[in-house]
Order: structure tokens, then C-alpha cells, then sequence
């Protein structure tokens, strides 16, 4: 598994798994059961996503040394702060029945991201977390995370995608050593990606589907990327694309696509803050 190595040296598998949306508890254990004996070595959760139980279980039941999983879970805005994030990642971490976890994201760049990011340091500095980071973060919230604490953030998981390519913000985070990882990396099935003409001839040429091509591009970037499936035979696909390279005229042409806006989630919006911001789960 190609990796790429995070600011503080750790190393994190290029491609993982998501459970996002995947709520049938029963489904997502067998999903990321199955990625992970498909080969799969980076698992990514979220509290908010209310599977963190069914991610644990399939990590046990995998029989796949701790050691070699990466696993990643997400801080949510309702427990944002110094003493609800060090009680949250406590509930996170025997949902998942693990000892550490491998990266702790801020979910949502809104409530008290402040004192939740030094709870998060000190949790690092006693060896619960293997690297800590932020998810959703735009460049203005970044750098103000950045100036105000020790740590820099080892992650930004944004979305990225054909459609939405984060090019300068992806050369922001690079220039701080923030590695970028894709939420959405297929973006959700919108402006009819696997039909895409351009995208269609050149998984053709390549004798790949648009799903692999589309993950290729962004790991040639170097992006990680953490595609969602339920269908046993789409995670292997969406496994197997190491064995074909994009050619500098593909990438170039594919970059064409970018839309230069969010299609899933834009934080621009201030309803859209507000209806993240009101958004309870039971933990």
C-alpha cells in the first residue's frame, strides 16, 4: 500500500475506507469487514456517523494486527471544547474498542475549535493519538488553528473531487505541511460523474472504470482518499488502482473538469453552518 508521511512522521495509507452514511449497523461491519480483508489498511469514522461500534467490531473480527490498521475518527461540534472533546474521544475510543487511535480530526470548524484543539495536543503528547487534524477547514480557519497553538494539523480532510479540486487550497495546506485527504472523492455520484465523456474515454483507454480513474487522479496528486461502499465487489474495485498510471496529458485534461465550487457542502453558507451546528447525535 502506497502511504504518505504526515508531518510529524507518521505514515498513513494513501487509500482507506469511509463509513459515512453507511447507518445500518449490520451493513457497515460487514463493509468495512470485508475492506479490510480486501486489503484496505486506513478506516475512517466519525462520531457524528453513529457506526463507531460496527467499525470496532470489524476490526476485531478482521483477525489484521492493530498495528497495521490506521484508524481515524472525528470530533463532533456538539462536544467541542477543552473537557467535552477529552470526554468525546474517551467514548469514541471504547465504541471502537482500541487503546489509541491513529488520527483525531476536528469534524467542523465551528464551537470552541480552541479548546478542543488543546485537549487533542495534550492527548497526543500521551501517546492516545498518533496524529490530530481538522476536517473542513478553509484556509482563514487554518491558519488561525496554526498560529495560535504547538501543534500544526497533521490533516485537512476537505472535499475533493473531479468536480471540486481544492488546487490552491491544496497548495496552501502543502506549504504548511498539512496533508490533504479527500472526503467525497467520487463526489457522490453528482453532475453525473460516471457518465462523464471525458472520464469514460479515459478509463477505456486504461481498461479501468471511471470510479478508478477518478481515485487515481487525486492519489497522483497526492491526496488520500477514503471512498464509501457497501457493495463487496465496488470496494474491490475501488481497491485496485495501483496497477495504472495516468499520463501527464490525462491528469491535464481532467483538471479541465474543476468546477472551482463546492457540489456537496459549502460552508459559505451560513444556513448551512447553522443546520451543522444544531445537528445532535446520541453518543
Amino acid at each position: 500500500m502506497q502511504k504518505v508521511t504526515l508531518n510529524n512522521g507518521v505514515e498513513m495509507p494513501i487509500l482507506g475506507f469511509g463509513v459515512y452514511q453507511i447507518e445500518d449497523i449490520e451493513l457497515c461491519e460487514e463493509s468495512v469487514y470485508n475492506a479490510l480483508m480486501e486489503g484496505y489498511r486506513l478506516i475512517d469514522t466519525a462520531a457524528v456517523y453513529e457506526n463507531e461500534e460496527a467499525v470496532g467490531r470489524a476490526i476485531k473480527r478482521s483477525g489484521v494486527p492493530r498495528e497495521e490498521i490506521f484508524v481515524t475518527t472525528k470530533l463532533w461540534i456538539q462536544d467541542a471544547g477543552y473537557e467535552s472533546a477529552k470526554k468525546a474521544f474517551e467514548t469514541s475510543l471504547k465504541k471502537l474498542q482500541l487503546d489509541y487511535l491513529d488520527l483525531y480530526l476536528i469534524h467542523m470548524p465551528f464551537g470552541d475549535v480552541h479548546g478542543s484543539w488543546r485537549a487533542m495536543e495534550e492527548l497526543f503528547h500521551e501517546g492516545k493519538i498518533r496524529a490530530i487534524g481538522v476536517s473542513n477547514f478553509l484556509n482563514d480557519r487554518l491558519m488561525d488553528l496554526i498560529v495560535h497553538h504547538e501543534i500544526v494539523p497533521a490533516v485537512n480532510q476537505v472535499e475533493t473531487h473531479v468536480f471540486t479540486q481544492q488546487v490552491e487550497n491544496a497548495q496552501f495546506m502543502k506549504n504548511y505541511d498539512v496533508q490533504i485527504e479527500s472526503w467525497g472523492p467520487l463526489a457522490e455520484g453528482k453532475n453525473n460523474i460516471f457518465k462523464n465523456e471525458l472520464l469514460v474515454s479515459i478509463a477505456e483507454k486504461h481498461q479501468k472504470t471511471v470510479a478508478q480513474v477518478a481515485l487515481r487522479w487525486l492519489i497522483q496528486r497526492g491526496v488520500v482518499v477514503i471512498p464509501k461502499s457497501v457493495h463487496k465487489e465496488r470496494i474491490i474495485e475501488n481497491f485496485d488502482i495501483f496497477n495504472f498510471e495516468l499520463s501527464g496529458e490525462d491528469m491535464e485534461k481532467i483538471a479541465m473538469l474543476d468546477t472551482k465550487k463546492s457540489l456537496i457542502l459549502s460552508l459559505h453558507d451560513p444556513k448551512e453552518v447553522e443546520r451543522l451546528s444544531n445537528m445532535k447525535f446520541h453518543d
